[in-house]
């Protein structure tokens, strides 16, 4: 026998893994992630070579950030900590098993990265420009939004230059949790004591390192320990409240071998980045020039972005080497006390040689507004464009502009494959695809031919690639976008205010973000068919927070409604119609309360000229009785054809459907309702929270008690809809209101995808109370809630239902100037409640839901403001028929107990709200705890 034969290993892979040894090792470890730790412990059991990969640390450090919340102990392996997390001792005495006859090339470059030492990865001098004692005129005119430059001397005179290192850090701040970041949706913390000891022990490829943007909250003895450069000192996003101004500040702390991988900054704004301590290796690319490797998605419904990249340490060791010298990236090494500026659209990737403290700052300012309202706009393609360059572009177009820019190159300048209806993915050779990145590289130099032929990161040029069919009104608003939508247009208003002299920029900037030079054209249609005055200077943007363009003017209010399309608009305006009807017949003191309203319509553009009629809500206007739309003989017939209960049928059609296009199709591009009042002299609450006194506060409070009062006296439309009355079949006998009835159905709706609904939301509700949502509101909830009101008849007194105003929060409540006793020369001293604004999204239910945005939104959970409103409201929060059902269901009859479960029901994001008021809620182990905790003064009323 051969004697090399006899010494040769037999491979253990095909027999180890049967069926399963067809996919390369990189799949079967990427398969693994999705299995629980307990099953990855029962298939190390299998066989030789599952042993091995359920053994591999990367794997249990998936597993584990899949699963950590809050604060977490590194127990010095990845293993270790998981199996402690799920409770499980492990057993140290136990020896790990060794196998012979198994290689594998994905593992070993996966342990060299791991292992692998940095010391060489260094430049003496990079290819970033070098400047010191730069004047911020200099720095304007050559670098800001324009290219990077590295800065020295900016942090000389800093404390931190000095006391910024690990050890001191580690002493002064061992038991302060930091946010921890990693490629986790979870947030996740660790007392800087604990990280330190990890970060010493480690040997991940890529490893946690604190990235945290509340480390002033924290520590904030930190934030006296360096300031913002005078650089830098202009951010426009500093005009924001501090709940709503976007995380702008980090504390990054690194060992060797992490970082961050290639990303543009959030929004595309712009940022320093001064090094402490250590050295960090930066590479970067102007925008629009994707790194190869890297794979952008752009979510075509909401313009969301994603992106994947393999970590910074992987792309120096397997990408790098495969670029030309023309297609490699701008590269510095940053040293201790330097800052790095990066400009707005700059792709960056940064990897840390050695242990590094670093202190970041994001920012708006003059040069780099338009892009970040660019950013929000709505739509996808303009946001892969800023990132990708052409690349980005659809098909059709792409091929146009490929003709007029390469000048008849081969096919293989772009790629466009990967096009889904949702998705559009901009790859440059993603890592997962093949092992050898080598091929792939061959094309990368030709398609940066495009972006340097034609690409440009100038405002005008991406503008163009705007959807104009898209509004920030009426289209989806990205979860990734730094600010919320209403937050974005409040930001614009105050720009608009605080910087006059910057008007044209932040005119030009709310044209892309707001397309507000379409509504204000549609405005001044209005004026001048109504013989109002004209819009001033100060006056031309949209004001407030609301959901559509509201302008204030001389003594005038107008809105126009576009949210959510004509269809939305139309019962929006027609319910509001309908019930300032109602309440003008009626003997109630709400009517002086409300602001008085001139004159209501419609707008719509035809045939190259925009036309306005009169609408009071009170028929259907020709515009869309003269087009092809169907309307049922029962709305033809309707007093008010867009009124409650038409919009109700409306909304529980739409029950369970995914959101559909607006039925009244090409109308909505241009036709808009609009409704004009009486403007209110003085402020919205929101603006003068922080300024009212106790009694002012308490008066706020006294006043919407007695509105609530009178709104939910006010009288409401029967149900007359047959659709909604048959809704009631199998419950005549009960004598259940149907208008009841189709409240309780809705709720019950409500229930069935409210774990979805809640999960999407993203808020820190702790996973043990999203497993006992079914447990706290039983199906047997909606069957007691029912019956509350069974034997009811039609002259009964008590009505089960109220309108509902759905929107009382600090944004609607309008307050006026007085002068009080203590005031001085007659100049007022105080504020006094006065109006309660926007009625478009009344609705009919049960009344405990109008006091939830107003304890939770106005009153920010203080009870005492809340009791007081209560005092005034005077009337039962819990309406039931008798006294029999309330012993019989006496659970469902708890206003706490109802309260809540409203909240969890609730379509908006009220346990966002809760969660962010009670910080022990984040905690919670039971909903009976959340309960007690927000609503339980309820129970005393």
């Amino acid at each position: 026998m051969d004697e090399t034969a006899a010494f040769r290993q037999r491979d253990r892979r095909p027999e180890a893994l049967g069926s399963l040894s067809v996919l390369p090792d990189e799949t079967i470890c990427v398969l693994l992630e999705y299995l629980a730790p307990r099953d990855i412990a029962h298939l190390a059991c299998v066989s030789s070579v599952m042993y091995i990969l359920c053994n591999e640390e990367p794997l249990w450090m998936s597993l584990c950030l899949r699963r950590a919340k809050g604060p977490l102990d590194y127990k010095g392996s990845w293993k270790n900590t998981t199996l402690h997390l799920e409770g499980v001792t492990q057993d140290n005495d136990r020896k790990p098993l060794h196998f012979d006859g198994f290689n594998s090339l994905y593992l070993y470059k996966r342990f060299y990265r791991c292992n692998a030492s940095l010391d060489g990865f260094s430049f003496d001098d990079g290819n970033v420009e070098r400047r010191r004692d730069i004047s911020l005129d200099e720095f304007t005119k050559e670098y800001d939004a324009k290219k990077p430059v590295l800065l020295s001397g900016l942090a000389d005179s800093w404390p931190a230059s000095k006391t910024w290192t690990i050890d001191q850090l580690s002493e002064k701040y061992g038991e302060v949790p930091f946010r921890i970041s990693q490629r986790s949706p979870n947030k996740i913390s660790m007392k800087f004591k604990d990280y330190i000891s990890y970060m010493k022990t480690q040997r991940d490829e890529d490893p946690l390192y604190v990235f945290d943007d509340r480390f002033g909250e924290a520590a904030p003895e930190l934030l006296k320990d360096y300031s913002v450069p005078y650089l830098f000192q202009e951010d426009w996003f500093e005009i924001l409240d501090k709940e709503n101004r976007p995380p702008y500040r980090w504390l990054i702390v690194g060992p060797e071998r992490s970082g961050a991988s290639w990303h543009v900054d959030p929004a595309l704004t712009s940022a320093w980045n001064t090094l402490l301590c250590g050295r960090k290796r930066w590479a970067l690319y102007p925008p629009g020039k994707v790194p190869l490797g890297v794979t952008v998605h752009v979510n075509e419904d909401d313009g969301d972005v994603s992106i994947d990249t393999p970590s910074s340490l992987q792309w120096w060791l397997d990408y790098y080497p495969l670029l030309a010298d023309e297609d490699k990236p701008i590269e510095c090494t940053l040293l201790a006390g330097e800052t790095i500026y990066v400009p707005s659209g700059w792709w960056h990737c940064i990897l840390n040689l050695e242990p590094t403290v670093a202190v970041t700052q994001n920012f708006v300012n003059k040069e780099n507004f338009g892009f970040v309202c660019l950013d929000m706009a709505p739509g996808y393609q303009h946001k892969g464009v800023c990132r990708a360059g052409l690349l980005a572009v659809d098909d059709e177009n792409s091929e146009e502009m490929e003709e007029e820019e390469t000048h008849g190159e081969d096919d293989s300048t772009l790629s466009y494959s990967d096009l889904t209806r949702k998705e559009k993915r901009v790859r440059m050779n993603g890592e997962e695809e093949t092992e050898n990145h080598e091929e792939d590289a061959n094309g990368v130099s030709k398609r940066y031919n495009m972006w340097k032929n034609g690409f440009s990161y100038d405002i005008d040029f991406l503008s163009k690639f705007l959807d104009k069919e898209r509004d920030h009104y009426n289209f989806p608003w990205s979860m990734g976008n730094s600010v919320g939508q209403r937050e974005m247009r409040g930001w614009l208003s105050k720009l608009w205010v605080l910087k006059p002299e910057l008007r044209n920029l932040i005119w030009k900037g709310a044209c892309i973000a707001l397309n507000a030079e379409k509504w204000l054209r549609c405005l001044e249609e209005v004026c001048t068919f109504h013989n109002l005055p004209s819009v001033t200077e100060d006056e031309k943007l949209p004001v407030g927070t609301g959901s559509n363009p509201v302008y204030l003017f001389s003594d005038y209010a107008v809105k126009l409604f576009v949210e959510g399309g004509l269809e939305q608009s139309m019962y929006g305006l027609g319910t509001e119609l309908e019930f300032y009807d109602i309440l003008g017949r009626a003997n109630s003191s709400l009517k002086s309360h409300i602001p008085e309203v001139i004159a209501s319509g419609i707008l719509y553009f035809e045939n190259g000229s925009y036309k306005v009629v009169p609408w009071d809500g009170k028929r259907i206007p020709d515009i869309l009785t003269s087009s092809s739309l169907n309307f049922d003989a029962s709305m033809l017939n309707s007093e008010f054809p867009f009124g409650i209960w038409n919009k109700t049928l409306l909304q529980q059609r739409n029950k369970g459907k995914p959101p559909a296009p607006d039925s009244f199709g090409s109308l909505s591009s241009h036709v808009w309702p609009y409704i004009i009042t009486q403007r209110c002299k003085g402020k919205i609450f929101a603006q003068l929270r922080d300024d009212l006194t106790w009694s002012d506060a308490q008066n706020l409070a006294t006043f919407l008690g007695q509105q609530l009062r009178n709104l939910h006296q006010l009288p409401y439309p029967p149900v007359t809809r047959p659709e909604l009355l048959n809704a009631n079949e199998g419950h005549e006998e009960l004598k259940i209101p149907p208008e009841w009835k189709v409240f309780v159905d809705d709720l019950c709706h409500k229930k069935k995808d409210v774990t979805n609904r809640l999960e999407n939301w993203g808020n820190p509700i702790p996973k043990a109370l999203m497993n006992k949502i079914d447990e706290y509101i039983p199906d047997e909830f909606f069957v007691d809630l029912l019956h509350v009101f069974k034997d009811t008849d039609a002259g009964d007194e008590t009505k089960p239902c109220t309108w509902i105003h759905s929107d009382v929060m600090d944004d609607n409540i309008h307050m006026e100037p007085y002068a009080d006793d203590d005031s001085v020369d007659g100049q007022h001293s105080s504020w006094r409640p006065g109006h309660i604004l926007d009625f478009s999204d009344l609705s009919i239910g049960d009344p405990i839901f109008d006091l939830i945005p107003i304890h939770l939104d106005v009153f920010r959970g203080d009870t005492d403001l809340f009791k007081k409103l209560l005092e005034s409201y005077g009337l039962p929060l819990i309406r039931s028929k008798s006294a029999a059902a309330d012993s019989m269901r006496k659970k469902v009859l708890s206003p706490s107990y109802r309260t809540m479960c409203y909240c969890i029901l609730h379509e908006d994001n009220v346990l966002g709200a809760m969660f962010s008021i009670w910080d022990e809620l984040r905690t919670a182990e039971s909903w009976e705890q959340v309960e007690l905790t927000a609503w339980s003064f309820l129970n005393s009323y």
